[in-house]
């Protein structure tokens, strides 16, 4: 009997351990880090809060696009032109790539993430989606989206 407690006990323990160890793993994981950095970005995106999605960019898309002009653009076509409020949107992960670059005159990073978003709106023009890929790039610990320019 007491073999039996002890059997069964060290068996959940080994499961509790793997679950655990699992979504330890899982959640400090490259991949999974870099998914939350699209989705933070794509989340203030469609609450039009256009500043902090600015925040999360590296950089190089700062140098490309100035805080108040990358606001002011995007809230004009995205949510003028469009006669839509908000958007839904979908992020699939489609690769992890080594020497990829954002455009050919800047230097290549040594790991990028690849993601396909895809963003649906309701406005004024009907239904209609944009498909973006968004790069995921790490800078000094912090993970920053980048887009292509090639």
């Amino acid at each position: 009997m007491y073999k039996v407690k002890r059997r069964a006990l060290f068996l959940i323990w080994c499961v509790l351990f793997g679950i655990v160890s699992y979504l330890f793993f899982f959640m400090f994981s490259p991949s999974h880090k870099t998914k939350t950095v699209v989705d933070e970005f794509y989340s203030y995106e469609q609450e039009g809060n256009f500043g902090k999605s600015w925040n999360l960019l590296h950089p190089y898309m700062k140098e490309k696009w100035p805080k108040s002009t990358y606001i002011n653009d995007r809230s004009h076509v995205f949510l003028g032109h469009f006669g839509s409020e908000t958007f839904e949107y979908s992020i699939q992960e489609v690769e992890k790539m080594n020497g990829w670059r954002m455009s050919k005159d800047l230097p290549t990073f040594k790991k990028t993430y690849k993601f396909e978003v895809i963003q649906n709106y309701n406005g004024t023009y009907g239904k209609f989606s944009f498909l973006q890929y968004v790069y995921v790039v790490n800078n000094k610990g912090n993970y920053e989206i980048v887009w292509d320019y090639n």
